[in-house]
């Protein structure tokens, strides 16, 4: 097993929050990412991979201010973590069904001006994608082994659906962020635990 520190939490955590978990669609752009197809016809996502994207995401997040950056995630399991990214970073965050204008319309009291867009699901938030393509903006997004790359800038493979699964990823960006702004000395000194970023009525993984 690979040395511990290389992570940006222990492997172990990855594995129970399921972040590796794929599905059975393995779309072509993704196959890069993929370690491995189960008996099953589940693939499994590259955890390496995983944990590389999200610690270049967080660096690069890092030289945004919170409200130069949306986080836009339509998925139910992706509420309490997209509010918890918004408690302690104060990056704005849209946690339902994406509304028009809200990156194009500057006359609505709901728009927003930003300069990065972080995609829960590209196929979910599908409208929040192509609006965010659009404007130019940097685009951010969580890929399962189904989606495509189309209008994505940085893609960051993982399990998109599951509330453990978004749990640590979005608990891993507000630490990250915090910790590169120098908010945190130490990322341990962060009080929180990734399943208290996770959506309690939605605690089982989907496959």
């Amino acid at each position: 097993m690979a040395d511990q520190n290389i992570w940006l939490v222990n492997l172990e955590d990855y594995i129970k929050a399921g972040v590796h978990i794929g599905t059975r669609i393995k779309n072509k752009d993704t196959k890069k990412f993929v370690a491995r197809v189960r008996s099953d016809g589940l693939a499994i996502i590259d955890v390496m991979k995983i944990d590389e994207r999200l610690r270049y995401v967080s660096k690069l997040l890092s030289k945004y201010e919170p409200y130069e950056i949306l986080v836009v995630g339509r998925r139910e399991t992706a509420r309490k973590p997209l509010q918890m990214l918004n408690k302690y970073t104060g990056i704005n965050v849209y946690p339902k069904r994406y509304p028009p204008g809200l990156l194009t319309n500057p006359a609505l009291d709901i728009f927003k001006d930003v300069d990065i867009v972080i995609i829960t699901d590209p196929i979910l938030d599908r409208n929040a994608l192509i609006d965010a393509y659009r404007t130019g903006k940097t685009t951010i997004a969580f890929i399962d082994t189904n989606n495509s790359l189309k209008y994505i800038d940085l893609a960051i493979p993982a399990n998109n659906r599951g509330s453990r699964s978004l749990a640590l990823l979005y608990y891993i960006i507000t630490r990250e962020y915090l910790s590169s702004r120098g908010i945190l000395v130490k990322k341990k000194d962060f009080p929180l635990d990734y399943e208290e970023f996770m959506e309690i009525e939605y605690n089982e993984e989907e496959e």
